[in-house]
């Protein structure tokens, strides 16, 4: 568990999202609102260091705002074979006498 406690993970909710002109960004004051193409009802995601794990929706109680996780995202099934290095570029290791289907 000591090792948890310093473990640091950056959680983000994305509400939403807009495309406009660098321009138009750079127009903007302090106070400006951007609209976003997205409503009250619809899902947030929700990310761990950048990396989506979650999705769920919005929750406003009185004049707190929470996010429901209503959905997990899982990560795409490792296939685990004898002498496959798992990881960014990884080559599988063939050994001799070993078949692969």
């Amino acid at each position: 568990m000591a090792v948890l406690e310093d473990l640091k993970v950056d959680l983000t909710v994305v509400l939403g999202r807009s495309h406009m002109p660098l321009h138009m960004l750079l127009r903007m004051g302090r106070g400006a609102v951007i609209e976003l193409e997205s409503t009250e009802t619809d899902m947030v995601e929700i990310l761990a260091n950048d990396h989506p794990i979650a999705r769920g929706q919005i929750v406003v109680t009185g004049n707190r705002i929470s996010v429901e996780v209503t959905e997990l995202i899982r990560k795409a099934e490792v296939v685990r074979l004898p002498g496959v290095t798992i990881g960014e570029g990884a080559v599988p290791v063939l050994e001799s006498g070993v078949d692969f289907i």
